[in-house]
């Protein structure tokens, strides 16, 4: 979907200010890898220019027991095209079920 920008965008917020002002009502928000057991990963922002090759990894959040968090990844680049099987295949590696962990369906993309 183009947004008022010109800008095309997937699984845009529909209420950005609720959403951040909900993240930061919590006093603290912990940095978390995203091997921690029981996280479930809830927003993974990339962000892109048309034609550029990759996605950059703006922002990853999750729930962890009940609280907000910021989620650390393995990698701040994804390539287009290829977004869930890259994302699967590191996910692979760390030992981490990638669509157990929500992360393929949290994804929203601004280009």
């Amino acid at each position: 979907m183009t947004n008022l920008y010109g800008t095309k965008e997937t699984q845009g917020l529909e209420n950005a200010r609720g959403y951040h002002a909900d993240r930061h009502a919590q006093e603290r928000i912990a940095l978390v890898d995203w091997t921690t057991k029981g996280l479930r990963i809830t927003r993974l922002r990339l962000l892109s220019d048309p034609g550029f090759p990759v996605w950059d990894v703006s922002y990853c959040h999750g729930i962890l027991d009940g609280e907000h968090v910021d989620v650390q990844l393995p990698f701040s680049q994804v390539p287009k095209g290829r977004v869930s099987a890259f994302i699967v295949a590191n996910a692979k590696k760390d030992g981490v079920f990638a669509k157990g962990l929500g992360i393929l369906d949290a994804i929203s993309t601004l280009n």
